[in-house]
């Protein structure tokens, strides 16, 4: 995983050049104040001209990286830095002042907004949300730096504003250099628009491996938006032990999955009843059935967690082996090559001939046409899936950290299945499937998600199994009238599009995620952590911190510095913390977890604020308590809504859908911002942290009912369970 790893390091510079430039700004501000003779409503214009600047640009950022990916965006981040670092150096008065930080808030808005995306787009599912803890890490790191920058100048007999801002044009030269000689291009968005072969380098980079056909796969099935999904259920056992004894009358519903041992064999079987996955998502789970306006979504999700199996158990390792469940061998001599500069499809048909073996040169269909079905010599059996021998999506991590398939347990495959059409004749189609292995040990001694009327053979060699069904993503009907060998899909580039899709924001499931989304990152904001950020050495200031320095004979205004750079500093490790425990504890849980000391410290702020015990006292409390409050914050609340929104949307719409969520963000920060210095005179800090406390509240409340738990899955299950749950919600209520 290193190749991803370093990739998304060098992404997270645009959000160090972020962090930097808040910290700057807000030491900068107090001499920029005093050198300009700046009212209270220009100095909080001055600090949120970026912030216009920055939800100007999200506007369209979403949408323009859909159209000419994300690679483009973030090399123009760092030229705006660069540019917006060298005007406030030169800036000879207030008018031009405001346009470079206009500028620099254009810079900040395409790091903010698509960092995320890109590193949610390249990571594997098993660390993405350490990796895309990463830009809270590099954003405090940026504000560490910035602050001891600041601190050293305010020592100065008369420290330079201007330096201050200007210095960002330094670091910004390295952003540039690593976006445009180093990052690559996100294979989602390859994939998305037919450069099969480009995305295939690039993942062969990511992963450290030559053999990614599972993932380009995954990929591929990524770029639906909605369909209808069912949930069902399957027992996995060794296919020679199914067949002993069994009706073949039954055949006709099992997949046969070849596993990475020679003459290994495995056969998927359909239960009878409805899935655990799907009961649990109607009914609840055993904690969450009796809790009142319980988003049936986060039961889904939480399901899905809960029926992990033990680690090291004999169950947990019989799923693992079936690795990529589909075949790149080419029974008949043929490969075809999916990539949109290599295919010459005037006058070839769907298929086109390439010469040579299994090459990095020939890329197979995600989605192999020449993959056995029911017209092969498995027609007997009813549907038939092949495996490429010792393949795995993620074969090198898989190694160390035991995942395989395409990430937290999940596994891609196939079937084949026929019907009987109107005519009287047999229509066949392929149907995707996303396999997840369930602990169901619990389930059997008669919990309340019990599956009805269930076959489960006895524990053993047996795997039980939930299962999304649905159409592949390109399904083409007119391809399908063709008679191909295998799924009938179209080719991704056929279907991108120019522009943004706004007609997929109707689609259910992105309808629930964008209420997610756009919830989340609003009461994020309205917690008020970058309003605090922003005048950090103004409110310690007010705090009374001067005191516990004032023996080293430094002024207010450094010794704020002081303990704002100390403050940073403690963040480091907390964000340490949030990261390692990111892909383990969860999203959801670190949230639930800690949001209730964020609402003490507030609370113990307020109280401090009213009743004065001793100067010193309150001093060391209050600036206690806004330690506590920054590093609890930047261990969960602070990454999770933009590691959230980077997941739960469609490849095709996710930098549009983002970009709403940005956009919304970067409203409310306008609105904490360009407000606190008034609301500092009105209420006063006291009044500013109670409001605050109400909202944390809120946001407690709103992460146990409507936020799911993310953590392990592929962007692509976590999209078509969106679909699900948003689907199966509509239904009851109809019901």
């Amino acid at each position: 995983m290193k190749g991803a790893v370093w990739v998304a390091i060098a992404a997270t510079v645009g959000n160090f050049l972020q962090g930097w430039d808040n910290a700057t700004i807000a030491g900068a501000i107090i001499y920029i104040k005093e050198d300009l003779d700046l009212g209270t409503t220009v100095e909080g214009l001055v600090v949120a001209m970026s912030l216009i600047g920055a939800t100007v640009i999200t506007t369209c950022s979403g949408a323009i990286s859909d159209w000419v990916g994300r690679r483009p965006m973030l090399i123009l981040s760092s030229l705006l830095y660069f540019i917006s670092g060298l005007v406030m150096l030169w800036s000879p008065n207030v008018y031009v002042l405001c346009i470079a930080r206009l500028l620099d808030g254009f810079g900040i808005g395409l790091a903010v907004t698509l960092v995320p995306i890109y590193i949610s787009e390249t990571a594997p599912s098993e660390i993405r949300g350490l990796l895309n803890t990463l830009p809270q890490f590099t954003g405090s790191g940026g504000m560490f730096l910035s602050y001891c920058m600041i601190f050293g100048m305010s020592l100065l007999a008369s420290p330079s504003w201007r330096l201050m801002l200007g210095v960002l044009s330094i670091p910004s030269i390295l952003y540039f250099v690593l976006t445009v000689f180093y990052l690559p291009e996100s294979p989602r968005w390859l994939v998305s628009k037919g450069k099969m072969l480009e995305a295939k380098q690039v993942l062969q980079k990511l992963r450290g491996i030559e053999d990614v056909s599972g993932e380009m796969a995954l990929l591929v099935e990524g770029l639906g938006i909605g369909g209808e999904t069912s949930i069902e259920e399957y027992i996995i056992g060794p296919a020679d032990e199914f067949a002993d004894g069994h009706d073949p009358d039954s055949d006709k519903d099992r997949i046969k999955l070849y596993g990475p041992e020679q003459g290994l064999s495995w056969v998927a079987k359909p239960v009878p009843g409805q899935s655990s996955l799907a009961l649990v998502s109607r009914h609840g789970s055993m904690a969450t059935q009796n809790v009142p306006l319980m988003d049936p979504l986060v039961t889904l999700f939480g399901s899905v967690h809960e029926k992990l199996p033990e680690t090291g158990s004999m169950r947990s390792m019989l799923f693992p082996n079936f690795g990529s469940m589909f075949s790149t061998a080419d029974p008949h001599g043929k490969e075809e090559r999916w990539d949109e500069e290599s295919l010459q499809r005037e006058g070839e048909g769907y298929v086109s001939e390439a010469a040579g073996g299994d090459s990095d040169d020939n890329l197979h269909s995600p989605l192999i046409s020449r993959q056995a079905t029911s017209m092969d010599k498995d027609a007997a059996h009813g549907s038939a899936l092949n495996m490429r021998r010792h393949s795995s999506l993620m074969q090198g991590a898989g190694e160390q950290g035991g995942a395989t398939g395409i990430g937290g347990g999940w596994q891609l495959a196939w079937k084949w299945s026929e019907r009987e059409g109107e005519d009287g004749k047999k229509e066949g189609g392929f149907k995707r499937i996303y396999l997840h292995e369930e602990d169901v040990s619990g389930l059997r001694r008669g919990s309340i998600v019990s599956l009805p009327g269930a076959d489960v053979p006895p524990v053993g060699e047996y795997v039980q199994a939930a299962a999304l069904v649905s159409q592949p993503a390109l399904y083409s009907k007119e391809l399908q009238d063709q008679h191909p060998v295998g799924p009938a899909m179209v080719h991704p580039s056929q279907t991108a599009s120019k522009g943004p899709i706004w007609a997929a924001l109707s689609e259910p499931g992105v309808k629930r995620a964008l209420f997610v989304g756009i919830g989340i990152q609003m009461l994020q904001q309205f917690s008020g952590i970058n309003g605090v950020l922003y005048y950090t050495p103004q409110i310690l200031e007010d705090a009374g911190v001067e005191v516990l320095l004032s023996s080293m004979g430094l002024s207010s205004n450094s010794a704020s510095f002081l303990i704002s750079a100390f403050t940073t500093l403690l963040m480091l490790p907390c964000i340490g913390v949030g990261m390692r425990l990111m892909d383990t504890s969860g999203r959801r849980t670190l949230l639930l977890t800690t949001i209730p000391v964020l609402i003490v410290t507030l609370v113990v702020l307020v109280i401090f604020e009213m009743v004065t015990i001793s100067t010193v006292v309150n001093a060391i409390i209050s600036t206690a308590c806004v330690i506590i409050y920054f590093c609890c914050f930047v261990m969960a609340y602070g990454p999770v809504p933009n590691i959230l929104c980077s997941e739960i949307f469609p490849t095709r719409v996710r930098g549009l859908c983002i970009a709403i969520c940005a956009l919304v963000y970067w409203i409310c920060d306008i609105i904490v911002t360009y407000t606190l210095p008034v609301m500092l005179s009105a209420f006063g800090l006291a009044g500013i942290f109670g409001i605050y406390a109400v909202v944390c509240v809120i946001s407690w409340v709103f992460v146990f009912l409507k936020v799911p738990e993310t953590k392990g899955m592929p962007l692509e299950v976590i999209t078509e369970f969106f679909s699900v749950g948003a689907r199966q919600v509509a239904a009851a209520k109809n019901e």
